[in-house]
């Protein structure tokens, strides 16, 4: 059975910083795909819907997605609006990465400023980075990972309420029914490049738990 990972960046990134994690993921058995954005082009909404049709076009018997930082919003927008996101394939698992699901306070402190507000393209509108993201339904197995290792361009915006990241704070990332959550002493970029969130990440894809103590997996795959 082929199972596939979609990867969704951050707010000013093009996928690259997802690199480390995708060569986790690679080595684990998993077919990796990047979804590539800007948040200039459009809301997390209307991302979400370009996003499905990137969806139905990978040829996977399983299709599982990492969000990181707004690019777990733009998750839960897919999953609002498309319940069976990928419709015809297995029911996936779901990663969130040092998501602000209940809303930025570094963003908002960047949007009172208009020097500071065109940063953020659409990220703030209609349930983005401000907060109101679509509620989670438990349509399938979610977790979160939050990091609170305090290192950050988010500082340079005054930082989240402790502790966090750096960028976003525990509270933000903090999901109302996910199957699990977990928090590290990562920070928002380092995440990114940690193996021990790499190992999470890869271990709830294969059981909806962080630790080793699951269920049955979808596809019990070794290392490449």
């Amino acid at each position: 059975m082929k199972e596939a990972v979609v990867l969704v960046h951050g707010v000013w990134s093009n996928g690259v910083d997802m690199w480390r994690l995708r060569s986790h993921l690679k080595r684990a058995g998993f077919e990796c795909h990047v979804f590539n954005y800007h948040v200039w082009q459009a809301s997390a909404a209307e991302l979400a819907r370009r996003l499905h049709d990137r969806v139905m076009d990978i040829d996977a018997d399983v299709v599982h997605f990492v969000g990181h930082s707004y690019g777990g919003i733009i998750l839960l927008h897919l999953f609002d609006q498309f319940p069976f996101a990928t419709r015809g394939k297995r029911d996936g698992r779901i990663v969130l990465l040092g998501s602000p699901v209940n809303g930025s306070e570094v963003s908002k402190r960047l949007a009172r400023s208009p020097v500071t507000r065109w940063v953020l393209g659409h990220s703030v509108r209609d349930g983005g980075l401000f907060g109101d993201v679509p509620a989670w339904k438990g349509w399938q197995d979610i977790g979160v990972i939050a990091g609170s290792l305090p290192i950050g361009i988010g500082l340079l915006a005054g930082g989240p309420q402790p502790p966090h990241d750096g960028t976003v704070s525990v509270e933000e990332a903090h999901l109302k029914n996910a199957t699990d959550f977990l928090v590290l002493p990562v920070s928002h970029s380092g995440m990114l490049l940690s193996s021990e969130v790499a190992a999470h990440v890869i271990t709830f894809l294969r059981s909806g738990r962080f630790d080793d103590d699951t269920r049955t997996p979808l596809l019990d795959v070794g290392a490449a």
